[in-house]
């Protein structure tokens, strides 16, 4: 079959690779136009972009993927099949229905029906799930609410951020995702609607989701710690300074002093006061500054035992 691919992010680059070793050629790539990126802003092909230019396929940088311009591509270049990975633009029905199969296939960060949406692993560690997976479904209309293909499943690290698990499921959806398309040619796929009563969603992070309630208990702020790592980080306000937080761990036990309040003593670990025992923190990063462990961090700006972290909103 002849392959569309649709992403942007590093995300991504798992599943191109992957199907770029593959039997089936990838004859067209769409990506996210250039944007600013980095420290110094400045404007860059996406990840996925800066494959088709390296690999020399046929590339579309559209500021709406609805452009007539890009179902005139997949016309021409007589794609079979879609392939969507985190492409981060709403795909119109004449761009889903362009392929000659008459659809897209896409690969979601979680085991639909649970936690469609933007953002499917912040929200599985924010709520604590043991594990998560992808499912690779049809794209439809309705976010994420296509039939699902395949679906593999794995366990969420004890400690694992947001980042780390990230990467994981890339090179999970690389895998299930090339499955899935030789299913599809050799014409042995099934379809597995998805129970709409089991739904839920996994709206964007915003920046109060990475902001730290010190009422929280200790082991929903350690995990909110671990969904916001490395990015956007979750943060807390010391003294003037925002601050991020981006490792920490959760001790259980009675505090002796309101939530937010420090607790800093010589050959003791940093410990914060919240609504349910004490967090720990273990990484920490000033605006504009690298990120430190605390010990190097307190080193350059000590923390008065009893201070008081807050709320930066």
């Amino acid at each position: 079959m002849r392959l569309a691919f649709f992403g942007t992010p590093v995300f991504s680059i798992p599943t191109l690779e992957r199907l770029l070793r593959g039997r089936h050629p990838v004859v067209l790539i769409v990506s996210q136009p250039d944007r600013p990126r980095g420290r110094g802003r400045t404007r860059s092909a996406s990840p996925v972009a800066e494959v088709a230019l390296r690999e020399g396929i046929a590339l579309l940088r559209p500021e709406s993927v609805g452009e007539l311009e890009v179902v005139d591509a997949l016309r021409r270049a007589r794609v079979d099949l879609g392939v969507v990975v985190a492409f981060g633009q709403f795909l119109p029905k004449s761009v889903r229905e362009a392929p000659s199969l008459g659809y897209l296939i896409n690969g979601h960060a979680s085991l639909l029906p649970r936690f469609r949406g933007a953002a499917p692993i912040e929200r599985a560690i924010l709520a604590g799930e043991r594990a998560t997976g992808v499912s690779v479904m049809r794209v439809e209309r309705e976010m994420d609410a296509g039939a699902v293909a395949l679906a593999r499943e794995i366990e969420i690290g004890t400690d694992e951020t947001a980042g780390a698990l990230a990467a994981r499921l890339a090179d999970l959806a690389a895998e299930a995702i090339a499955e899935t398309v030789d299913r599809i040619a050799e014409g042995r796929v099934a379809w597995n609607p998805q129970d709409p009563t089991q739904a839920t969603f996994a709206p964007k992070i915003e920046r109060d989701d990475a902001c730290l309630d010190w009422s929280d208990s200790a082991s929903a702020l350690a995990r909110r710690i671990r969904a916001m790592a490395p990015t956007p980080g979750a943060f807390t306000k010391q003294g003037d300074d925002v601050v991020r937080i981006l490792a920490a761990r959760a001790e259980p036990g009675p505090t002796d002093r309101p939530p937010g309040r420090v607790r800093c003593a010589p050959n003791t670990p940093l410990r914060v006061a919240t609504g349910d025992g004490w967090l720990v923190p273990l990484r920490i990063q000033r605006p504009g500054a690298r990120v430190l462990d605390v010990e190097d961090y307190l080193r350059g700006r000590p923390i008065p035992d009893g201070a008081p972290l807050g709320e930066a909103r």
